[in-house]
């Protein structure tokens, strides 16, 4: 990759990994199911009409749409409103890689190698570690709630991932690019977050939220619909289009390291020892899942 690209990525990356900050800002000053409304209103206005609907079943862009849209930021605003730690939140989200694999076995029949599975045994254990400690009340700053909302957030994640792969193959999605997806995609979960809003957060914090929009909030949503979605998404594409899926790829196991150390410097969030410990696990874990099989095809050619 030339310098310049590596500098795009790295853009991506920061983006995405300061975004866990802002959606701690953003769940501060609005009920977290309000937050999602307003994020994905402004991410599909005016952006369909720019856009081309993709040709695909519109049955796909729903549940592509209630899964990875709706489910996804639904269950991570209300994990880190309910207490959970903006920096760890960005590492153990990325549980959705596992959870990706196993469904791509169950749905889609792809092979699992023994890689992925001792990548997953110690990504495993590194998240019970975190676990342990939270229900023994070794980590005050991990709430149970939210551990369990941020894994629900993963598996949401994975399920976008498995629906994307459908509607990629399907033979109308040649001229489908990923901002037509997000920006159509966007018109899907508003609906469902404004009922939810309305059901769990009430009538009267909605109000409140609204009557007390400022230009803070305002930017907040910028971020999140704009900044994060498209700019990200859109160089994040332009970079898969010039280069192999496996050169672009590792640049996204840097998006927790970009979380971490922003909640750090922005939120004063600390990480102890036991919290190291099992974050550095479901890490290690993930690069052996991502990366082992390629690894040892590579050591094997060496020897050979």
């Amino acid at each position: 990759m030339s310098f310049k690209d590596i500098l795009l990525a790295l853009c991506v990356v920061i983006i995405w990994g300061v975004n866990f900050v802002i959606i701690k800002l953003g769940v501060t000053a609005l009920p977290p199911l309000l937050l999602g409304a307003l994020r994905f209103l402004f991410v599909a206005f005016p952006a369909v009409f720019f856009f081309k609907r993709p040709k695909v079943p519109f049955k796909l862009i729903l549940i592509y749409g209630l899964t990875i849209s709706f489910g996804q930021f639904a269950f991570l605003f209300c994990a880190i409103r309910v207490g959970m730690p903006a920096g760890i939140t960005s590492v153990i989200l990325q549980s959705q890689a596992f959870f990706t694999l196993l469904l791509g076995a169950i749905v889609l029949k792809e092979s699992l190698r023994l890689p992925h599975f001792f990548g997953m045994l110690i990504a495993v254990f590194g998240l019970t570690i975190l676990a342990k400690g939270a229900t023994e009340g070794g980590l005050d700053d991990i709430p149970m709630l939210g551990l369990i909302f941020t894994l629900i957030a993963g598996f949401s994640w994975a399920c976008g991932n498995i629906t994307n792969r459908m509607i990629m193959q399907h033979p109308g999605s040649e001229k489908c690019s990923s901002l037509s997806l997000v920006s159509w995609s966007a018109l899907i979960p508003i609906i469902p977050f404004l009922i939810s809003s309305w059901i769990f957060e009430g009538q009267e914090a909605m109000t409140q939220g609204l009557l007390g929009f400022n230009w803070s909030i305002f930017g907040t949503i910028l971020y999140l619909a704009y900044l994060s979605t498209f700019v990200g998404y859109g160089l994040w594409g332009v970079l898969l289009g010039r280069y192999e899926a496996w050169r672009v790829a590792p640049f996204s196991l840097l998006v927790p390291l970009f979380g971490l150390s922003s909640s750090v410097l922005f939120l004063g969030e600390h990480v102890n020892g036991i919290q190291i410990t099992g974050l550095t696990l479901m890490m290690i874990g993930l690069i052996i899942t991502l990366f082992g099989q390629r690894i040892i095809q590579s050591l094997r050619k060496q020897t050979n």
